[in-house]
């Protein structure tokens, strides 16, 4: 039988929860209206420069009679006011606009492609993502994952679009195909390593070391759902001891996944040590609910078609991916905008100027 203290709990429980799902509606909605609003001013800004045949300066001017009748409020610099009219350009599909409806200049609602995120956020993905599709994509994971806007900027910074699902694995023969293709996208390749200083010679224990001490910038480049179980966990298997370098387990996956790290390039027999560590924490570790363990053979480098054959018959899933610890390389590079596309793009050196200065100025 439940106490009163107990009865006072589910209430106090049932209260909070209700206030922050109040708090995060008020702030979704604070959000949109905020995003309708700078659409709006961006969408009337565009118009009128194509209809009066207006050029920059019109902001500039705006600007200031804006800022006279706002006092305090930075919201309506030049620069903002820039970036409202590159956010109208980036999201134009609303109720149709045409030669008949400008001069009436109706407030038609905010784009349903529009994602909903902070203002700040959204400068972020105007002005370090060229490609709509894969500016949409980060939104999306944006909002899936909460990331702040400092993880968004390190996640495009570090080509998350081009590294995501590009492991090696055998997981569609392996997995059952929901799993499989979840899985997939868990992975990465290459991972990058840049917060590491290590001589070039470093050991396998010296990168595993270096990793768990920077365990919370190591669990932002494998992805959310990894849980850090430990390393060099120990496993008795007959009347031997085993170690495996990285232990996690994924809370979407339900299931431990193994890393094995090496220093070189991929070898095949490291997917047959890789099989066995997968067996023995299966049996030894896994709860009967757990889904099937997952191994990774993180190595320097990798043929990928000597990975491939590797792991075509291993009855245990698992992938090979290869780690960097310096810099990207070019071909992971993403490249901002030229001056070209962006004269062609939006007629307007505004933007230059903020892919010039990356002024956070007025974002508010």
């Amino acid at each position: 039988m439940r106490s009163r203290a107990d009865h006072y709990l589910q209430l106090l429980s049932s209260v909070k929860n209700r206030i922050q799902r109040a708090r995060h509606r008020s702030m979704l909605s604070v959000s949109q209206e905020l995003l309708h609003l700078y659409w709006l001013i961006g969408r009337d800004i565009v118009l009128r420069q194509g209809r009066e045949g207006w050029g920059r300066s019109v902001i500039d001017r705006l600007s200031k009679d804006l800022a006279a009748e706002f006092p305090g409020s930075e919201g309506f610099s030049a620069t903002n006011l820039s970036r409202m009219r590159a956010f109208y350009l980036a999201y134009p599909e609303a109720a149709a606009i045409s030669a008949q409806v400008v001069p009436k200049f109706d407030e038609p609602n905010l784009p349903a492609s529009v994602p909903i995120l902070p203002w700040g956020h959204h400068v972020v993905l105007l002005f370090k993502i060229k490609h709509p599709e894969i500016r949409r994509w980060y939104a999306a994971a944006t909002i899936e994952y909460g990331w702040s806007r400092s993880v968004l900027i390190h996640q495009i910074e570090s080509r998350l679009y081009e590294r995501q699902g590009q492991a090696i694995t055998n997981f569609s023969a392996t997995l059952p195909s929901a799993q499989s293709d979840l899985a997939q996208q868990a992975l990465k390749d290459p991972y990058n390593f840049d917060f590491l200083t290590l001589r070039q010679d470093a050991h396998e224990r010296d990168i595993e070391l270096a990793l768990t001490e920077n365990i919370r910038r190591f669990l932002l480049e494998l992805g959310v759902g990894f849980a850090f179980v430990g390393n060099q966990y120990h496993l008795k298997v007959g009347h031997n001891d085993f170690y495996i370098d990285l232990l996690f387990y994924h809370l979407k996956l339900r299931c431990f996944v193994i890393i094995d790290l090496k220093t070189d390039e991929f070898k095949p027999e490291y997917a047959g040590k890789l099989n066995f560590y997968l067996s023995a924490v299966d049996d030894l570790l896994r709860h009967p609910d757990d889904a099937s363990s997952i191994g990774i053979v993180l190595c320097k480098s990798n043929d990928r078609v000597v990975a491939e054959y590797a792991l075509r018959d291993m009855s245990k899933p698992m992938g090979v991916a290869t780690y960097l610890t310096g810099a990207i390389p070019e071909q992971f590079k993403g490249s901002l905008p030229d001056i070209a596309e962006l004269e062609a793009t939006l007629s307007h050196t505004t933007w230059l100027e903020h892919v010039s200065n990356h002024s956070e100025k007025g974002t508010s």
